[in-house]
């Protein structure tokens, strides 16, 4: 009928993962269904935990930011860049935490 199922007895551990956490499931019971070519997978599993997931987003300052606020204040390109990165890419602030330096 086109349906093979296959047990994956090595398996240790599954973790799923989303934006905002991951499920782990120690020790499953993994089946691997065949259908037509498309696979699904059976997850059974006793012990179960959850975390949420921290994501560092990494702060993206645009050259031209950086240009402005080191012309602005009459600072290094480099000290334009902390000060950026300092407030969390905030031109203004960046400008006055300079100018107050």
């Amino acid at each position: 009928m086109g349906l093979n199922m296959t047990p994956m007895p090595e398996v240790q551990e599954v973790i799923f993962k989303t934006s905002t956490k991951e499920i782990v499931v120690e020790n499953p019971e993994v089946t691997v269904l065949d259908m037509h070519g498309q696979k699904i997978f059976q997850v059974i599993g006793e012990r179960i935990s959850e975390k949420a997931v921290q994501r560092e987003e990494k702060l993206v300052i645009p050259e031209e930011d950086v240009q402005l606020v080191a012309d602005q204040t009459g600072k290094s390109l480099e000290e334009a860049r902390k000060a950026l990165e300092e407030t969390g890419g905030d031109l203004a602030k960046a400008i006055l935490l300079l100018q107050s330096r």
